[in-house]
């Protein structure tokens, strides 16, 4: 019996919307970084990128546990002397929401050659409205 070995040609892409209403961050990014990887897939191998699309809407509405709105802080630094810039999750929601599920998500990710391969499949929208509807098999409801 011979080992199965996936290939590019037995990949199937399927999109996936993730509601983040009233979800806790590090929940919704794990959801998240496990369809990115594709591990929920019986095909799924390390070194190709067997993930799905995601689609996450409804950014600003996500939770935080621990206090982390007024705890948390991301930095940044420029490379320079005295370039070190933080921001705190507080101003960085009001600022992007979407930015704060694309770090998370990001950070749960591997560190390899594939993680900006697997980032471009993550579109995170602010309201319910998002340019895929054709993709992910949802209708639009008119009112």
């Amino acid at each position: 019996m011979k080992t199965y070995s996936t290939k590019a040609s037995d990949i199937q892409r399927q999109w996936h919307v993730l509601d983040a209403s009233g979800q806790v961050l590090g929940k919704l990014a794990t959801q998240a970084a496990i369809l990115l990887l594709g591990k929920h897939k019986p095909i799924f191998t390390p070194n190709l990128d067997t993930g799905d699309f995601v689609v996450i809407i409804n950014a600003e509405k996500v939770r935080f546990s621990g206090g982390k709105e007024e705890k948390k802080v991301y930095y940044r630094h420029s490379g320079y002397p005295g370039g070190l810039k933080s921001v705190s999750l507080e101003e960085m929601m009001q600022a992007d929401p979407t930015r704060v599920i694309q770090k998370a998500v990001k950070g749960m990710l591997p560190t390899n050659r594939l993680r900006a391969v697997r980032m471009k499949k993550l579109k995170v929208y602010v309201g319910e409205a998002h340019p895929h509807l054709a993709q992910t098999g949802t209708s639009k409801k008119e009112d």
